[in-house]
């Protein structure tokens, strides 16, 4: 290991390592192209944190191993399954399944890195502990989003990882990204000089050294690698040697040129070393007996400075092992993978066996695409879906007979699809197209191809494919075909304002051709069969249907199917339609405490939006905070894009104009760019609240009017009342009147507390005298009767303004005192404000909120501190927050020092808002 030239990355490992060693973890992603000097950098990494007592595990990416789930983390983690045992239950489970330990359910990768997080963390409480990852490129994809997840979370243990990646321009760049980079630059001639020269003992001429540097372009193994490749006679003058543009490319070719003047045996025990990843050194012995090479064939490799065997098989340096595998006929690699076929134990390996005798297959076998599709299933029950396609695509080329092949490769593509792989999907599919499938699986394939294109585009394609899949679905497959009119509603309503006119009704029309539904009635049978009605008969009719759907689910909320589960946001825009404030705030909750009790982090994020939107109507807007702030961190563990949608309606209901111009210019850039009409609908809901609330009326009333002239599911039952209010303001008495007939029906056939209190609100608005004041008193009980807090402290303003315009101080006084006194403290800012303008009219100086000591939190310390007041312990915390208990502690510590206090039992007296 020469690191001439790296004093700036060294200072940097070293900061990282002083770190972990008080408890501040860390991590870094050392990039650069092949030959750079990322393993030296990690060798120096070893070498330092041994000396600071350091313990040091290692995993290595192997391009042939990227079909394996979970290789990469198995390797890193084995040495630390004893400490497994202080896991929860829900992460050890998922960890042991997705090692192969035992049987599962698949889990959530998020939740296996989660495990792998605890489980590091934990073995670091022993002492400090440095986690290697090399040729993170090569990673398998579950285990490269599990290191990352692990990479990003790392912050209060005594935990360093680093990963090197070549600059592939492949998965891992999106899988890595957000990571701290070192990234290695090429040496400066005069480091490349120095390197040189201690590297070749003997003389160099000028001409020569000056010749070497200039084509080794600062790379530092090409600098090593560039005097072995000639004999040293030459040294002496008269080098040359094409022009190296590519160097890595030349190193490789190098490497390639040394193998191949070694002997046939050598060449072929280097082959078998790089076919199999796992280093066995007794593996490697046994498959060289199949082969009958005799085990001093190894000397001439080891000579030659291509590999090195002890308690482990490894090459000089990766680009070895890929010169060794490209240099190979196709023959050779076929004899290589039979051998290590024959000496892999099938009991412990299964999968690793099937894969060398597919490998080995010169044409079509179905034993062998048999076995594979095995090593399929019991990928997919890991959580390996990469995997599984993996071994499904080679299944399907091994196929001899046509359907089998169709079928597998039908599989295959579902398969790839659930990984996000759309355009391997896409290949897989004209591969099963092109065989003789029967009538159910040529409409499964279509019902993909309309899934896929729905994933990738949300255009206005989607929702007519979906409604051909499921009419080709309907004599084949009843329930596959209701949910697939349903996902075509969806699509439609994803669509909306952007998709084609009268789409939405034409997919409801044809949803009601759907096949009867099983008996019992599934809630999603339900909710297909309401929100067609809606959409073709009218709010009125699809109200009792929907309610029902509503009914059942929450009745079945222990047992739901997972149709059912993954329709829970679909079912809160339902609850918002009809106005129902109970059905909506526990659907919600019910959906984040489902995802957390599966573990389930991909999709935990979306689960929170939903449950932060609701909490803003509840007045709960420091929560909702709160949720937003989980969402937030773990949308930066996994790596995936934050969601928008929340965050702008907390913003906009806290009045803050500027975020929330902000946050809507992103989402509407976004939305319009994917085709999501339903996400501008919910922009322009919230643009409407934040301008009644800091009284710019015209703007209200523009922003309100979007959603409702496209009757927009969800969104027109909540801009309805925001727009009478906006027109009464602005001078448009005859707009809010035409908009108060529709929602005064639409109220009266919901029959909530919170339709018919909105609707009263909105009448007192357009009534003078005695009716209006009815009207006010009316919404003041019905929404004091609902989970609407900001509605309510709405209707207090609203009828405090008219009692002043009355000219009855006091009692107007009582009004915007009880207003302003709840939208202060929910922190509904600009509503708050417009009650405070409205007091000072009367004479009345507002009060000021009072400080409280909680408002120096972090709006995460306030969640962590809210949990722990309930009296959970820190590791419930941790595995209720995806967090190491570690972590929760560094939080605690934090939140004592700011609140003054020194023990849990004084924090549950803390008033917390």
């Amino acid at each position: 290991m020469n690191l001439l030239g790296r004093r700036t990355e060294r200072a940097v490992i070293e900061q990282l390592l002083a770190d972990a060693c008080v408890g501040r973890g860390g991590a870094l992603v050392v990039r650069g192209e092949a030959g750079i000097g990322k393993t030296a950098l990690l060798e120096h990494a070893a070498e330092a944190a041994q000396e600071l007592g350091f313990h040091v595990q290692v995993s290595v990416g192997t391009e042939t191993e990227t079909q394996f789930a979970f290789a990469g983390v198995h390797q890193l983690c084995t040495l630390l399954l004893d400490h497994s045992g202080a896991l929860p239950e829900p992460q050890r489970a998922a960890l042991g399944v997705a090692l192969g330990q035992h049987r599962g359910t698949a889990p959530d990768r998020f939740l296996v890195g989660l495990a792998t997080l605890n489980l590091l963390a934990e073995a670091a409480e022993e002492r400090p502990l440095l986690c290697l990852v090399d040729d993170a490129q090569w990673l398998d994809q579950a285990s490269a989003q599990v290191l990352a997840f692990v990479a990003r979370r790392a912050g209060a243990e005594r935990l360093a990882v680093m990963l090197a990646s070549r600059n592939t321009g492949g998965d891992d760049s999106s899988t890595l990204a957000g990571l701290p980079e070192l990234r290695l630059e090429r040496l400066a001639d005069a480091d490349a000089r120095a390197l040189l020269t201690a590297a070749v003992r003997s003389p160099l001429d000028d001409r020569v050294r000056d010749r070497i540097v200039a084509e080794a372009r600062g790379n530092p193994l090409a600098l090593l690698e560039l005097p072995l490749s000639v004999p040293p006679a030459r040294f002496a003058g008269g080098f040359e040697r094409p022009d190296a543009a590519d160097v890595p490319r030349w190193i490789e070719e190098a490497f390639r040129q040394r193998s191949t003047s070694l002997p046939a045996a050598t060449q072929q025990l280097l082959l078998v070393a790089a076919v199999d990843p796992t280093g066995d050194v007794a593996l490697l012995w046994r498959a060289a007996a199949q082969l009958q090479i005799a085990r001093g064939a190894a000397a001439h490799a080891e000579a030659a400075g291509l590999m090195e065997i002890d308690t482990r098989v490894r090459f000089r340096h990766p680009l070895v092992r890929s010169a060794v595998y490209q240099a190979a006929a196709p023959r050779d690699r076929r004899r290589a993978h039979a051998a290590l076929a024959v000496v892999t134990d099938v009991r412990t390996n299964p999968d690793r066996l099937a894969w060398h005798r597919a490998q080995a297959a010169a044409g079509p076998d179905e034993d062998v695409a048999a076995e594979l599709e095995s090593s399929a299933e019991r990928a997919r029950s890991r959580g390996g879906s990469a995997a599984a396609a993996a071994f499904l695509r080679r299944a399907a080329e091994l196929s001899p007979d046509p359907d089998r092949r169709a079928r597998r490769s039908l599989q295959a593509a579902h398969a790839a699809l659930e990984t996000g792989a759309s355009e391997t999907a896409l290949e897989l599919l004209l591969s099963a197209q092109g065989g003789p499938l029967d009538d159910l699986q040529r409409a499964r394939l279509g019902l993909l191809r309309a899934q896929i294109a729905f994933h990738t585009t949300r255009g206005s394609e989607a929702p007519r494919m979906l409604l051909d899949a499921a009419e080709t679905l309907g004599p084949l497959d009843a329930d596959l075909s209701r949910d697939s009119y349903l996902h075509a509603l969806e699509a439609s309503f994803h669509a909306g304002r952007l998709g084609r006119g009268g789409e939405l009704t034409h997919a409801a029309r044809a949803a009601q051709t759907a096949p009867a539904p099983s008996q019992p009635a599934r809630p999603v049978d339900l909710m297909l069969d309401g929100l067609a009605t809606l959409f073709v008969q009218g709010y009125e009719a699809s109200v009792p249907i929907l309610q029902r759907a509503l009914e059942t689910l929450r009745a079945h909320a222990s047992r739901l199917d997972d149709g059912s589960r993954h329709r829970l946001w679909l079912a809160c825009h339902i609850a918002a339609t009809l106005w129902d404030d109970e059905a909506i705030y526990e659907l919600a909750a019910l959906d984040v405490r489902l995802t957390r009790d599966e573990g389930a982090l991909a999709r935990l994020p979306a689960a929170l939006n939903a449950l932060a939107s609701v909490l803003v109507l509840t007045g709960e807007l420091a929560r909702a905070a709160e949720m937003l702030a989980e969402e937030r961190a773990i949308t930066q563990a996994t790596g995936a894009p934050p969601l928008p949608n929340a965050r702008l309606i907390l913003a906009a209901w806290r009045g803050r104009q500027t975020e929330t111009a902000e946050l809507h210019a992103v989402m509407v850039d976004e939305a319009t760019g994917r085709g999501e009409g339903a996400t501008l609908g919910l922009s322009d809901v919230a643009l409407a609240a934040l301008h009644n609330g800091l009284g710019n009326y015209e703007d209200a009333l523009a922003a309100a009017e979007r959603p409702v002239e496209h009757d927009e599911l969800t969104f027109s039952s909540i801009a309805l009342p925001e727009l009478i209010e906006a027109a009464v303001r602005a001078g448009r008495p005859e707009r809010a009147s035409t908009a108060l007939d529709v929602l005064s029906a639409r109220a009266r056939a919901s029959g909530t507390e919170w339709a018919l209190g909105l609707e009263a609100r909105s009448r007192a608005l357009l009534e003078r005298g005695p009716a209006a004041e009815a009207s006010y008193r009316e919404a003041t009980e019905r929404l004091g009767r609902t989970r609407m807090a900001t509605h309510l402290a709405r209707a207090h303003l609203v009828y405090g303004e008219w009692l002043r315009g009355e000219g009855r101080r006091q009692d107007a006084l009582e009004q915007l005192r009880t207003a302003h006194d709840l939208l202060m403290d929910m922190g509904v800012d600009a509503f708050a404000a417009r009650a405070a303008r409205e007091l000072r009219a009367t004479g009345e100086h507002p009060r000021e909120r009072t400080a409280q000591p909680s408002d120096a939190l972090t709006v995460q310390e306030l969640h962590v501190a809210r949990l722990v007041a309930t009296g959970a312990t820190s590791r419930e915390v941790a595995a209720q927050l995806f967090l190491s208990p570690r972590t929760i502690e560094a939080h605690l510590r934090r939140i004592f020092r700011k609140l003054g206090i020194t023990s849990r039992r004084q924090l549950r007296e803390v008033r917390l808002p």
